[in-house]
Protein backbone atom coordinates (compact mmCIF):
# COMPACT_ATOMS: atom_id res chain seq x y z
CA UNK A 1 0.00 0.00 0.00
CA UNK A 2 1.23 3.39 -0.43
CA UNK A 3 1.79 5.68 1.77
CA UNK A 4 -0.58 8.81 2.02
CA UNK A 5 1.14 11.97 1.83
CA UNK A 6 0.39 14.26 3.61
CA UNK A 7 -0.82 17.36 1.40
CA UNK A 8 -1.43 21.12 2.65
CA UNK A 9 -4.23 22.29 0.97
CA UNK A 10 -4.79 25.72 0.02
CA UNK A 11 -8.54 24.87 -1.88
CA UNK A 12 -10.63 23.37 1.46
CA UNK A 13 -12.52 21.51 -1.79
CA UNK A 14 -9.83 19.58 -2.54
CA UNK A 15 -9.05 18.65 1.50
CA UNK A 16 -12.63 17.19 1.19
CA UNK A 17 -11.71 15.50 -2.19
CA UNK A 18 -9.26 13.92 -0.95
CA UNK A 19 -10.49 12.43 1.79
CA UNK A 20 -12.94 10.21 -0.77
CA UNK A 21 -10.12 9.65 -2.87
CA UNK A 22 -8.19 7.99 0.60
CA UNK A 23 -11.12 6.00 1.10
CA UNK A 24 -11.92 4.59 -2.01
CA UNK A 25 -15.11 6.42 -2.47
CA UNK A 26 -15.95 7.40 -6.26
CA UNK A 27 -16.20 10.98 -6.96
CA UNK A 28 -19.26 13.16 -8.20
CA UNK A 29 -20.06 15.67 -10.28
CA UNK A 30 -19.42 18.16 -8.17
CA UNK A 31 -16.11 17.01 -7.02
CA UNK A 32 -15.19 16.45 -10.42
CA UNK A 33 -16.19 20.61 -10.77
CA UNK A 34 -14.18 21.35 -8.17
CA UNK A 35 -10.81 19.49 -9.18
CA UNK A 36 -11.17 21.44 -12.86
CA UNK A 37 -11.64 24.97 -11.36
CA UNK A 38 -8.94 24.33 -8.75
CA UNK A 39 -6.19 27.27 -8.30
CA UNK A 40 -4.68 24.53 -6.10
CA UNK A 41 -2.84 22.90 -8.74
CA UNK A 42 -0.18 21.22 -7.25
CA UNK A 43 -2.33 19.50 -4.63
CA UNK A 44 -4.36 18.74 -7.23
CA UNK A 45 -1.49 16.96 -9.03
CA UNK A 46 0.33 15.32 -5.70
CA UNK A 47 -3.61 13.74 -5.17
CA UNK A 48 -3.14 12.32 -8.62
CA UNK A 49 0.01 11.27 -8.56
CA UNK A 50 -0.74 9.34 -5.67
CA UNK A 51 -3.25 7.36 -7.25
CA UNK A 52 -1.46 6.63 -10.30
CA UNK A 53 1.19 5.51 -8.14
CA UNK A 54 -0.86 2.89 -6.52
CA UNK A 55 -1.86 1.45 -9.34
CA UNK A 56 1.57 1.48 -11.72
CA UNK A 57 4.38 2.76 -8.96
CA UNK A 58 6.95 4.80 -10.54
CA UNK A 59 6.63 3.04 -13.98
CA UNK A 60 5.34 4.86 -17.62
CA UNK A 61 4.55 3.15 -20.00
CA UNK A 62 5.39 3.64 -23.80
CA UNK A 63 5.24 1.72 -26.86
CA UNK A 64 7.54 1.58 -30.11
CA UNK A 65 4.26 1.99 -32.71
CA UNK A 66 3.15 3.63 -35.89
CA UNK A 67 -0.10 5.74 -36.64
CA UNK A 68 -1.25 4.46 -40.13
CA UNK A 69 -4.05 6.81 -41.56
CA UNK A 70 -4.91 5.30 -44.72
CA UNK A 71 -7.21 7.84 -46.10
CA UNK A 72 -8.54 11.36 -44.78
CA UNK A 73 -11.82 10.99 -47.26
CA UNK A 74 -14.49 11.13 -45.19
CA UNK A 75 -18.45 10.96 -46.12
CA UNK A 76 -18.98 13.00 -42.77
CA UNK A 77 -18.09 16.86 -42.50
CA UNK A 78 -17.61 17.63 -38.47
CA UNK A 79 -16.89 20.71 -37.72
CA UNK A 80 -14.15 20.65 -35.59
CA UNK A 81 -11.96 18.27 -37.88
CA UNK A 82 -9.78 19.07 -40.08
CA UNK A 83 -8.19 15.83 -41.11
CA UNK A 84 -11.69 14.97 -43.94
CA UNK A 85 -11.62 15.64 -46.94
CA UNK A 86 -13.82 15.67 -50.27
CA UNK A 87 -12.66 14.34 -53.72
CA UNK A 88 -10.65 17.36 -54.88
CA UNK A 89 -9.36 18.81 -51.77
CA UNK A 90 -6.00 19.94 -51.55
CA UNK A 91 -5.38 17.87 -48.89
CA UNK A 92 -6.89 14.58 -49.22
CA UNK A 93 -5.77 11.80 -50.16
CA UNK A 94 -6.21 7.56 -49.99
CA UNK A 95 -3.43 5.37 -49.90
CA UNK A 96 -3.57 1.71 -51.44
CA UNK A 97 -2.92 -1.25 -49.62
CA UNK A 98 1.41 -0.88 -50.55
CA UNK A 99 1.35 2.89 -49.67
CA UNK A 100 0.42 2.18 -46.32
CA UNK A 101 2.43 -0.62 -45.92
CA UNK A 102 5.41 1.11 -46.83
CA UNK A 103 4.83 3.21 -43.64
CA UNK A 104 5.57 0.00 -41.56
CA UNK A 105 8.91 -1.02 -39.85
CA UNK A 106 10.23 -4.21 -38.19
CA UNK A 107 10.77 -2.75 -35.15
CA UNK A 108 7.12 -2.05 -34.50
CA UNK A 109 4.90 -3.71 -31.59
CA UNK A 110 1.61 -1.65 -32.37
CA UNK A 111 0.21 -0.34 -35.73
CA UNK A 112 -2.62 1.82 -35.04
CA UNK A 113 -5.09 2.09 -38.06
CA UNK A 114 -7.94 4.94 -37.65
CA UNK A 115 -9.33 6.66 -41.05
CA UNK A 116 -11.99 8.51 -42.86
CA UNK A 117 -15.69 6.67 -43.26
CA UNK A 118 -14.73 6.30 -47.24
CA UNK A 119 -16.12 3.18 -49.34
CA UNK A 120 -12.93 2.15 -50.68
CA UNK A 121 -11.55 1.13 -47.21
CA UNK A 122 -14.80 -0.95 -46.73
CA UNK A 123 -14.18 -3.95 -43.95
CA UNK A 124 -13.18 -6.85 -46.90
CA UNK A 125 -10.61 -3.79 -47.97
CA UNK A 126 -9.59 -3.33 -44.60
CA UNK A 127 -9.02 -7.12 -43.26
CA UNK A 128 -6.97 -6.97 -46.16
CA UNK A 129 -4.67 -4.92 -44.74
CA UNK A 130 -4.32 -6.46 -41.78
CA UNK A 131 -3.46 -9.23 -43.13
CA UNK A 132 -0.50 -7.89 -44.93
CA UNK A 133 0.34 -6.08 -41.65
CA UNK A 134 0.26 -9.51 -39.63
CA UNK A 135 2.21 -11.45 -42.56
CA UNK A 136 5.06 -8.64 -43.24
CA UNK A 137 5.20 -7.11 -39.71
CA UNK A 138 4.66 -10.11 -37.49
CA UNK A 139 6.15 -8.44 -34.14
CA UNK A 140 3.42 -5.46 -34.53
CA UNK A 141 -0.38 -6.37 -32.62
CA UNK A 142 -3.40 -4.54 -34.27
CA UNK A 143 -4.76 -1.80 -32.76
CA UNK A 144 -7.31 -0.63 -35.05
CA UNK A 145 -10.61 1.60 -35.94
CA UNK A 146 -13.19 3.29 -33.64
CA UNK A 147 -15.98 2.65 -32.68
CA UNK A 148 -17.09 5.29 -35.71
CA UNK A 149 -15.84 2.94 -38.04
CA UNK A 150 -16.70 -0.39 -36.80
CA UNK A 151 -21.03 0.99 -37.16
CA UNK A 152 -19.77 2.28 -40.94
CA UNK A 153 -18.22 -1.17 -41.76
CA UNK A 154 -21.31 -2.95 -39.84
CA UNK A 155 -24.10 -1.01 -41.88
CA UNK A 156 -22.39 -1.05 -45.27
CA UNK A 157 -21.55 -4.72 -44.93
CA UNK A 158 -25.40 -5.24 -43.33
CA UNK A 159 -23.88 -7.13 -40.46
CA UNK A 160 -24.36 -6.47 -36.64
CA UNK A 161 -21.52 -4.80 -34.26
CA UNK A 162 -20.44 -8.09 -32.62
CA UNK A 163 -20.43 -9.99 -36.72
CA UNK A 164 -17.74 -6.72 -37.50
CA UNK A 165 -15.89 -7.52 -34.02
CA UNK A 166 -15.15 -11.30 -34.53
CA UNK A 167 -14.11 -10.75 -38.13
CA UNK A 168 -11.67 -7.93 -37.24
CA UNK A 169 -10.56 -10.66 -34.43
CA UNK A 170 -10.28 -13.27 -36.73
CA UNK A 171 -7.54 -11.19 -38.76
CA UNK A 172 -5.57 -9.96 -35.50
CA UNK A 173 -7.36 -7.27 -33.60
CA UNK A 174 -6.14 -7.08 -30.05
CA UNK A 175 -7.50 -3.79 -29.33
CA UNK A 176 -9.94 -0.45 -30.33
CA UNK A 177 -8.81 2.83 -30.18
CA UNK A 178 -10.64 5.16 -28.14
CA UNK A 179 -11.64 7.76 -30.69
CA UNK A 180 -14.76 9.10 -32.01
CA UNK A 181 -16.32 9.74 -28.57
CA UNK A 182 -15.77 13.29 -28.45
CA UNK A 183 -17.96 14.70 -25.44
CA UNK A 184 -21.03 12.78 -24.11
CA UNK A 185 -23.13 16.10 -24.86
CA UNK A 186 -25.94 15.88 -27.27
CA UNK A 187 -25.98 19.69 -27.21
CA UNK A 188 -22.68 19.47 -28.82
CA UNK A 189 -23.18 16.46 -31.02
CA UNK A 190 -25.52 18.63 -32.78
CA UNK A 191 -23.28 21.56 -32.93
CA UNK A 192 -20.20 19.85 -34.34
CA UNK A 193 -21.01 16.23 -35.32
CA UNK A 194 -24.32 15.81 -35.77
CA UNK A 195 -24.04 13.18 -38.40
CA UNK A 196 -21.93 11.19 -35.89
CA UNK A 197 -22.53 8.23 -33.77
CA UNK A 198 -22.98 9.48 -30.25
CA UNK A 199 -23.05 8.15 -26.99
CA UNK A 200 -25.02 5.30 -26.95
CA UNK A 201 -24.02 3.41 -29.67
CA UNK A 202 -20.31 4.35 -29.32
CA UNK A 203 -20.81 2.66 -26.04
CA UNK A 204 -22.79 -0.13 -27.92
CA UNK A 205 -19.46 -1.02 -30.02
CA UNK A 206 -17.19 -0.97 -27.20
CA UNK A 207 -19.39 -3.00 -24.62
CA UNK A 208 -20.10 -5.48 -27.21
CA UNK A 209 -15.90 -5.56 -27.89
CA UNK A 210 -15.72 -5.86 -24.32
CA UNK A 211 -17.84 -9.15 -24.50
CA UNK A 212 -16.14 -10.72 -26.70
CA UNK A 213 -12.56 -10.05 -24.72
CA UNK A 214 -11.43 -7.10 -26.85
CA UNK A 215 -10.03 -4.33 -24.67
CA UNK A 216 -10.30 -1.12 -25.59
CA UNK A 217 -9.32 2.80 -25.47
CA UNK A 218 -11.36 5.43 -24.36
CA UNK A 219 -11.20 9.17 -25.03
CA UNK A 220 -12.62 13.34 -24.38
CA UNK A 221 -12.58 15.95 -26.61
CA UNK A 222 -12.06 18.87 -24.52
CA UNK A 223 -11.38 22.82 -25.09
CA UNK A 224 -13.84 23.80 -27.82
CA UNK A 225 -17.10 24.99 -26.85
CA UNK A 226 -18.16 21.96 -23.96
CA UNK A 227 -18.75 23.47 -20.67
CA UNK A 228 -16.36 21.72 -17.91
CA UNK A 229 -19.94 19.89 -16.32
CA UNK A 230 -20.23 18.24 -19.75
CA UNK A 231 -16.70 17.04 -19.28
CA UNK A 232 -17.29 15.32 -15.76
CA UNK A 233 -20.57 14.07 -16.90
CA UNK A 234 -18.36 12.33 -19.95
CA UNK A 235 -16.14 10.98 -17.22
CA UNK A 236 -18.61 9.76 -15.34
CA UNK A 237 -20.48 7.74 -18.15
CA UNK A 238 -17.03 6.32 -19.04
CA UNK A 239 -16.88 4.89 -14.96
CA UNK A 240 -20.51 3.44 -15.32
CA UNK A 241 -19.49 1.54 -18.09
CA UNK A 242 -16.05 0.05 -17.16
CA UNK A 243 -18.55 -0.86 -13.95
CA UNK A 244 -20.58 -2.77 -16.48
CA UNK A 245 -18.20 -3.72 -19.01
CA UNK A 246 -14.77 -3.30 -17.86
CA UNK A 247 -12.78 -3.69 -20.34
CA UNK A 248 -11.14 0.01 -21.04
CA UNK A 249 -7.30 -0.12 -20.40
CA UNK A 250 -6.70 3.42 -20.96
CA UNK A 251 -8.09 7.10 -20.95
CA UNK A 252 -7.08 9.70 -23.30
CA UNK A 253 -7.42 13.14 -22.57
CA UNK A 254 -7.11 15.12 -26.49
CA UNK A 255 -6.69 18.71 -26.21
CA UNK A 256 -8.30 20.63 -29.00
CA UNK A 257 -6.22 21.51 -31.82
CA UNK A 258 -8.03 24.62 -33.33
CA UNK A 259 -6.37 24.25 -36.76
CA UNK A 260 -8.28 26.75 -39.01
CA UNK A 261 -12.17 25.51 -38.21
CA UNK A 262 -12.90 28.69 -36.14
CA UNK A 263 -14.27 27.07 -33.77
CA UNK A 264 -11.97 28.61 -31.30
CA UNK A 265 -8.46 30.53 -32.28
CA UNK A 266 -6.24 29.45 -29.05
CA UNK A 267 -4.86 26.33 -28.00
CA UNK A 268 -5.83 24.75 -24.24
CA UNK A 269 -3.46 26.11 -21.86
CA UNK A 270 -1.16 23.86 -19.78
CA UNK A 271 -2.86 24.29 -16.82
CA UNK A 272 -6.54 23.42 -18.33
CA UNK A 273 -4.53 20.13 -19.95
CA UNK A 274 -3.13 19.68 -16.39
CA UNK A 275 -6.10 20.03 -14.61
CA UNK A 276 -8.22 17.59 -17.15
CA UNK A 277 -5.83 14.62 -16.89
CA UNK A 278 -5.63 15.15 -12.88
CA UNK A 279 -9.17 15.38 -12.85
CA UNK A 280 -9.67 12.03 -14.92
CA UNK A 281 -7.03 10.01 -13.18
CA UNK A 282 -9.18 10.91 -9.55
CA UNK A 283 -12.56 10.35 -11.61
CA UNK A 284 -11.82 7.16 -13.47
CA UNK A 285 -10.72 5.08 -10.47
CA UNK A 286 -11.95 1.88 -12.27
CA UNK A 287 -9.69 2.69 -15.26
CA UNK A 288 -6.13 1.31 -15.25
CA UNK A 289 -4.12 3.77 -17.15
CA UNK A 290 -4.27 7.47 -17.50
CA UNK A 291 -2.47 8.66 -21.05
CA UNK A 292 -0.60 11.87 -21.38
CA UNK A 293 -0.81 12.22 -24.83
CA UNK A 294 2.34 13.84 -26.31
CA UNK A 295 0.56 14.50 -29.70
CA UNK A 296 -2.21 16.42 -28.36
CA UNK A 297 -0.41 18.36 -25.24
CA UNK A 298 3.07 19.17 -26.53
CA UNK A 299 6.69 17.62 -25.06
CA UNK A 300 6.90 19.01 -22.23
CA UNK A 301 3.25 19.47 -20.61
CA UNK A 302 3.21 15.93 -21.59
CA UNK A 303 6.43 14.90 -19.39
CA UNK A 304 5.19 17.21 -16.77
CA UNK A 305 1.74 15.22 -16.67
CA UNK A 306 3.30 12.03 -15.90
CA UNK A 307 3.43 13.32 -11.98
CA UNK A 308 -0.36 14.63 -12.25
CA UNK A 309 -2.01 11.39 -12.80
CA UNK A 310 -0.50 10.26 -16.35
CA UNK A 311 0.94 7.01 -16.75
CA UNK A 312 1.53 6.24 -20.35
CA UNK A 313 3.05 8.61 -23.44
CA UNK A 314 1.61 6.52 -26.12
CA UNK A 315 4.68 5.93 -28.35
CA UNK A 316 6.61 6.76 -31.53
CA UNK A 317 3.40 7.55 -33.41
CA UNK A 318 5.53 7.13 -36.79
CA UNK A 319 3.67 10.04 -39.12
CA UNK A 320 0.91 11.14 -37.50
CA UNK A 321 -2.01 12.83 -39.62
CA UNK A 322 -5.11 13.59 -37.63
CA UNK A 323 -3.97 15.92 -34.94
CA UNK A 324 -1.15 17.44 -37.48
CA UNK A 325 -3.96 18.54 -40.04
CA UNK A 326 -5.40 20.76 -37.48
CA UNK A 327 -2.17 22.56 -37.02
CA UNK A 328 -1.06 20.42 -33.33
CA UNK A 329 2.49 22.23 -32.58
CA UNK A 330 4.00 18.95 -31.28
CA UNK A 331 6.62 16.74 -33.38
CA UNK A 332 5.23 14.59 -36.13
CA UNK A 333 7.11 11.89 -34.51
CA UNK A 334 9.42 11.01 -31.77
CA UNK A 335 12.66 8.28 -31.28
CA UNK A 336 12.73 5.79 -28.48
CA UNK A 337 15.15 7.96 -26.82
CA UNK A 338 13.70 11.06 -26.64
CA UNK A 339 10.62 9.05 -24.66
CA UNK A 340 12.95 7.70 -22.65
CA UNK A 341 14.18 11.30 -21.79
CA UNK A 342 10.63 12.72 -21.14
CA UNK A 343 9.82 10.00 -18.38
CA UNK A 344 13.14 10.71 -16.77
CA UNK A 345 12.31 14.39 -16.80
CA UNK A 346 9.63 13.76 -14.76
CA UNK A 347 11.44 11.34 -12.25
CA UNK A 348 9.77 8.13 -13.66
CA UNK A 349 10.69 4.85 -15.11
CA UNK A 350 9.92 3.92 -18.53
CA UNK A 351 8.60 0.92 -19.59
CA UNK A 352 7.77 -0.37 -22.73
CA UNK A 353 4.86 -2.48 -23.69
CA UNK A 354 3.12 -3.59 -26.87
CA UNK A 355 -0.93 -2.40 -27.30
CA UNK A 356 -2.45 -4.65 -24.40
CA UNK A 357 -0.32 -3.52 -21.94
CA UNK A 358 2.33 -6.27 -21.93
CA UNK A 359 6.16 -5.29 -20.57
CA UNK A 360 8.54 -5.89 -22.67
CA UNK A 361 11.60 -4.02 -21.47
CA UNK A 362 11.79 -1.75 -18.41
CA UNK A 363 14.86 0.65 -18.65
CA UNK A 364 16.10 1.13 -15.00
CA UNK A 365 19.70 2.23 -15.91
CA UNK A 366 20.94 3.89 -19.17
CA UNK A 367 19.03 3.28 -22.57
CA UNK A 368 19.79 -0.58 -22.61
CA UNK A 369 16.77 -2.86 -21.12
CA UNK A 370 17.04 -4.67 -18.38
CA UNK A 371 15.98 -8.18 -19.86
CA UNK A 372 12.83 -10.08 -17.79
CA UNK A 373 12.86 -7.32 -15.33
CA UNK A 374 8.68 -6.65 -14.86
CA UNK A 375 7.45 -3.82 -12.90
CA UNK A 376 5.56 -4.75 -9.72
CA UNK A 377 2.48 -3.85 -10.20
CA UNK A 378 -0.78 -2.58 -7.79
Amino acid sequence: MEPVPDIRFKDKKLALIWEKVVSGKPLDIADGLACLQTRDLISLGKMASWVKEKKSGDYVYFVINAQLNPTNLCVLDCKFCDFAAKPGDKHAYNMTTEEALARLSNELHEVHIVGGLWPDWDLDHSLELMDQIRERFPSAQLKAFTAVEIDFFAKRAKLSIEAVLKKLMEHGLVALPGGGAEVFSKRVKKELFDKKIGEERWLEVHATAHRLGLKSNATLLYGHIETLEERVDHLLKLRAQQERSGGFLTFIPLAFQPGNTGITDRFTSAIDDLRTLATSRLVLDNFPHIKSYWVMLGENTASIGLNFGGDDLDGTIGEEKIAHLALAESPVGLTRSRLLAMIREAGRIPAERDACYNILNVYENGNIPRENRKPQLV
